[in-house]
């Protein structure tokens, strides 16, 4: 096996058997490093704002090509760096895991606990859901994050390998930072933004695709999966995540969309799918769904590697 193709399938198994850690993750660290980047470059401005993006996700593209060429002389050495990188930049198995860690509590009935821990996953204010209000929530964000959390990072790995991953993982954690349209970062995070979308674009296509094909494994219709992604994937406000919790809604038989309260700002999206209303029970569906998305788009990356070796070393 190559090893691009080895160290990613490393990686994901690394990522299926550990998860995240509590402290100390790679991610985190690159989070506070960007926190106090922007404490120093901060100003209202989109041209700060890209300054501040080329920095770090550039920095991270080029920690990666340093790494892929420091090792390039050991076949175990640089698949052991192609693993680290894999499992430090996924977070299926933790997404799940946080999901399950709401839908506990929330199929028991206890809908304080649920709604302290929502959170964790989710950045609506959970004062005011219900069962199905949080249920919603969590099938959403799984159904988004399987895209971003995944997929794209797959993805990434294997159209640029290292530096692929780490830039890849970079754009997504500022988004999630400094991305969203509050008044302090409506400007400074625009760059941010925009190329997280079009990181994802892609990926979240992918996504739906693979959601398609993984419907029967939690009783859905890949036709009806399909028809759903096409019908409403593109009336999300996200160019992007529309594609995933659309496909989600029809695979899993749901109504997705809806209102959502953001720390006092209230957003009305339309609605995803035609089936009923998300309860506790189909949290456990939407991560069973999200890892066969997530083994099938695994599955693909290695492939994918694996034959553009074997053309490489026959036209070589």
């Amino acid at each position: 096996m190559p090893i691009p193709a080895l160290g990613l399938a490393l990686g994901v198994a690394a990522d299926a058997l550990v998860g995240d850690p509590r402290r100390g993750h790679p991610v985190a660290l690159f989070g506070s490093a960007a926190h106090r980047l922007e404490q120093r470059l901060y100003a209202p401005t989109r041209a700060r704002g890209a300054v501040y993006t080329a920095l770090l996700v550039g920095g991270s593209a080029a920690l990666g090509q340093a790494a892929t060429r420091l090792t390039r002389r050991s076949r175990v050495a640089r698949t052991a760096v192609t693993a680290a990188a894999t499992w430090a930049v996924l977070g299926g198995t933790t997404l799940c895991r946080e999901a399950r860690a709401i839908g506990a509590p929330l199929a028991a009935g206890d809908l304080p606990a649920a709604r302290a821990r929502l959170p964790y996953l989710v950045g609506r204010d959970p004062s005011g859901l219900d069962e199905t209000g949080i249920a919603r929530a969590v099938v959403e964000s799984v159904a988004e994050n399987t895209s971003d959390a995944v997929v794209a990072p797959l993805f990434w790995g294997a159209v640029a390998g290292v530096p692929g991953l780490l830039a890849y993982r970079a754009a997504n954690t500022l988004d999630a930072m400094v991305g969203h349209r509050t008044p302090r970062h409506a400007e400074f995070g625009w760059a941010s933004a925009r190329l997280d979308d079009a990181a994802n674009w892609i990926p979240a296509r992918l996504t739906g695709l693979l959601t398609v094909a993984a419907a029967p494994l939690v009783g859905g219709s890949p036709r009806t999966t399909w028809t759903v992604l096409r019908r409403d994937g593109a009336a999300h406000p996200s160019p992007n995540s529309g594609r995933c919790e659309a496909s989600a809604a029809g695979a899993l038989g749901l109504r997705l969309g809806g209102r959502n309260v953001y720390a006092g700002r209230t957003e009305d999206r339309p609605e995803l799918g035609d089936g009923r209303s998300a309860e506790a029970a189909d949290i456990p569906r939407a991560n069973r769904l999200s890892t066969a998305v997530g083994l099938s788009a695994a599955a693909l990356t290695i492939m994918t590697l694996v034959v553009r070796n074997r053309g490489s070393s026959s036209t070589g």
